[in-house]
């Protein structure tokens, strides 16, 4: 049940029908917070525009965030980036009933907007709205559902918007601002690190820190209004709308790390006693190599093959190569070729060169990885050396 409603709340646009018919001016605009929940899709939290007509009572919620699941082939198109997420409407009722309901904080910053600056947003907003507007193709770093309500304050106030910027701020990369949100999430934490670039991996600027729902808050509490009368606040007033008891963290025993390095150890013990007993125990690499070349696949099909840009130049691809299928093959094989030996080598110092990747910041790999580059390490090297050697035992024994 509760999956439903996530489902229904969460993903599908709430429609309404009629926007503020009556020539009302009366309106009071304010940005709305939302702070990340237990899933992935809303590990990073959302951002709303609320607009509340006083005269008439109509308060609404603009929300860029929505997407229409019984999309086809949906999951296709969002692996590829050509699903088109929508600007919806709700009540504002019905938008804290939801964040209630998945005991989410909301917090609200109402906006020193004079009555026309009020008047010209709303009827961007309804521009925005019109059937052949409401879709974007979304983009999780440049095009969000925080980016666009940035977009629409600069396209309405101009000039008159001052960001008012720190002048020496924190320096983050992408990668760095998107770890600060996963870390509850160690499988997805792994996950996007695997999935993502080195184009993540440069200082993101002021303004672009703005695709984090948190962040853009911070960005209008410290932005101003100019050019209209004295320069004043962007943000009148902020207050607290829902709130609820701190979630507690538990990474739990089933993570990458702990899963990582005890497969590093048993291959490590798997290697000592394969070089006691003079056996390769082939059957835990062409596993492991199976393994790796799959999540190479991958890596290839997002570089290569969607539209993301925050996919190119991966260089996980170092040690996850798709090369490892042929490794493998060879091994179940039991071919004593010379081409799977120079392999062994040539996936030996691949692994080796993620590592100077690592290390000179041209990619940023997840810590957990560690254990991975150890496996690929030794068991490339104890094939290098061992593998026609044990083989040649064999058969002068049989």
């Amino acid at each position: 049940m509760r999956s439903l409603l996530k489902k229904i709340f969460l993903i599908y646009p709430f429609i309404y029908p009629i926007i503020f018919a009556a020539p009302a001016q009366n309106y009071q605009i304010s940005l709305l917070t939302c702070d990340p929940g237990d899933e992935l899709y809303s590990a990073f939290g959302h951002s709303a525009i609320r607009v509340w007509e006083k005269d008439s009572n109509q308060d609404l919620v603009f929300n860029y965030g929505t997407f229409d699941f019984n999309t086809p082939y949906f999951y296709v198109k969002f692996t590829q980036r050509t699903l088109d997420y929508m600007l919806s409407i709700s009540t504002y009722e019905r938008f804290l009933y939801e964040y209630n309901y998945f005991q989410r904080n909301v917090r609200e910053q109402v906006l020193d907007l004079n009555p026309e600056q009020a008047r010209q947003l709303v009827q961007f907003l309804q521009v925005n709205y019109q059937p052949e507007n409401r879709f974007y193709r979304y983009d999780f770093f440049y095009d969000n559902c925080a980016t666009r309500i940035r977009d629409a304050f600069e396209a309405v106030l101009g000039k008159q918007l001052d960001w008012n910027e720190n002048p020496e701020p924190e320096k983050k990369t992408f990668r760095n601002l998107i770890d600060e949100y996963v870390y509850p999430l160690p499988w997805a934490d792994f996950g996007i690190d695997l999935a993502l670039g080195a184009v993540i991996d440069v200082d993101a600027k002021e303004r672009e820190k703005q695709f984090l729902p948190d962040y853009m808050e911070e960005a209008f509490a410290r932005a101003k209004v100019v050019g209209d009368g004295p320069t004043r606040p962007l943000v009148k007033s902020s207050h607290v709308v829902l709130q609820f008891d701190e979630r507690q963290f538990n990474m739990g025993l089933f993570n990458p790390y702990l899963v990582w390095w005890t497969l590093a150890i048993g291959a490590i013990l798997l290697t000592y006693f394969g070089h006691k007993k003079g056996r390769l125990f082939k059957g835990f690499d062409i596993a492991f190599f199976t393994a790796l070349g799959l999540l190479g696949l991958l890596i290839v099909l997002l570089w290569f093959f969607t539209f993301h840009s925050q996919t190119k130049y991966n260089w996980n691809i170092l040690w996850a190569f798709p090369g490892h299928l042929f490794l493998a093959f060879g091994l179940l094989k039991g071919t004593t070729k010379p081409w799977l030996k120079n392999y062994c080598l040539a996936a030996l110092v691949l692994a080796n060169l993620s590592l100077v990747f690592w290390i000179f910041g041209i990619q940023s790999f997840h810590p957990s990885i560690v254990p991975l580059l150890l496996i690929v390490i030794l068991r490339t090297n104890f094939l290098y050396y061992n593998w026609g050697k044990f083989q040649v035992a064999k058969r002068i024994n049989v």
